[in-house]
């Protein structure tokens, strides 16, 4: 069955596999350098593809209302299944539109999501992360550099384009990272950014 969400394609048909290796990790081990970048709590968290709900689950144990937005009916299901915790609001949304949503976050995380956007998705994307974050508030994304896997659909993206991308809608990068697979795939590389939408200065206000 052909995905309607066609950064989604291919996940469907392996969703139990799926969801077992994103459970077989955890939150703070794959995620660690976007830590120090959490709102304190109890803060709006925007969890988006949010697969099995491993990092939905970890971020409202810490204390945050997460909503989880995963486009893979079963992926979702199972999400629910295993992290039924009432802090965490499931939906069934994608980017670019994110049209059930409305702001403002305090943090959102796309953990290997972004790639999956063609160009002019990424800009409507971007776009729509802006719009979304409070001022303060901060976008992580982790990004897949290497071959497409079969029946999935990626595109090359760099970190720096993705940089500037950002910077045009009002983001400023915070962090910039760059790692090995977690799985050791000699072939694929990761990089971590974290933006940040400035809070607006107080006009007539000098420094």
């Amino acid at each position: 069955m052909q995905s309607r969400v066609p950064g989604a394609a291919g996940y469907e048909q392996k969703a139990e596999e799926l969801a077992r290796r994103y459970e077989g990790m955890t939150f703070e081990a794959v995620h660690k350098e976007f830590l120090p970048w959490l709102p304190p709590a109890p803060g709006r968290v925007l969890d988006i593809g949010a697969g099995s709900g491993r990092d939905a689950a970890a971020l409202a144990t810490r204390g945050h209302q997460v909503v989880a937005v995963e486009p893979t009916p079963e992926l979702r299901r199972i999400g629910q299944r295993l992290h039924p915790d009432t802090a965490i609001r499931w939906i069934d949304d994608a980017l670019p539109s994110l049209t059930g949503l409305q702001g403002p976050f305090d943090f959102t995380l796309l953990s290997a999501v972004w790639m999956h956007l063609d160009e002019q998705e990424r800009v409507e994307a971007m776009q729509r992360l802006a719009d979304l974050v409070a001022p303060g508030g901060c976008v992580a994304l982790s990004l897949r550099h290497g071959p497409v896997p079969t029946g999935r659909r990626m595109f090359a993206v760099s970190a720096a384009e993705t940089v500037a991308l950002a910077e045009r809608f009002g983001l400023s990068a915070v962090h910039r990272g760059q790692g090995s697979d977690r799985l050791s795939r000699e072939d694929v590389s990761w990089s971590t950014l974290v933006f940040r939408a400035e809070p607006p200065t107080r006009a007539g206000v000098s420094r």
